[in-house]
């Protein structure tokens, strides 16, 4: 009994002392990577600020200034599956809703994500990606007022513009509200 007991402990310390892999000297600087970026990482921190700034902008009625951050050819597309193509045409749509329809409009509630998509899932574009989340409260030229949550996606180019931005909200609840008379 006692040989078998110490042939076991024998080979159980033989397999413990096994030789590890040699691990790598070589250093990896602060920032930098030894891996390829995966299909999606995080986008840099100004994109939250661009697109806060944005809102802002939209928010208080400044269509001007809120489509001087879009590229001229610029695609709006609601969840709907209704879109608009180019600033100007955008900037239109816009001036002309908040002056003949919105009295005012609040923002709260905001999340924001940025993201650098390296490799497109679906039908995505490549590039960097803001995703937004927030509460929108309205008050229209008829008194109704609504309160609603807005998703926003938007990209953009290499100049730093929105080229594509999709607004996911149920746009019958707007339409129904817009629609009533006091």
């Amino acid at each position: 009994m006692k040989k078998i007991l110490l042939g076991t402990i024998c080979l159980m310390a033989m397999a413990a002392c096994k030789n590890e892999p040699e691990k790598s000297t070589q250093a990896v600087v602060a920032g930098e990577s030894t891996k390829a970026p995966g299909p999606v990482e995080f986008a840099d921190q100004k994109y939250i600020d661009m697109g806060k700034a944005s809102l802002a902008k939209f928010a208080s009625g400044d269509i001007d200034g809120w489509v001087s951050g879009m590229a001229n050819d610029v695609v709006l597309r609601w969840s709907s599956g209704d879109s608009i193509k180019g600033k100007e045409a955008i900037a239109k749509y816009w001036k002309d809703r908040r002056m003949n329809m919105v009295d005012s409009i609040e923002t709260s509630k905001e999340i924001w994500l940025p993201l650098n998509v390296h490799q497109p899932q679906s039908v995505e574009s490549k590039g960097i990606w803001v995703l937004n989340w927030h509460q929108v409260h309205a008050t229209y030229k008829n008194k109704q007022s609504l309160t609603f949550w807005v998703h926003l996606d938007m990209h953009y180019n290499s100049e730093g513009l929105i080229d594509e931005f999709i607004q996911y909200v149920d746009r019958s609840v707007i339409n129904a509200a817009v629609a009533k008379k006091k």
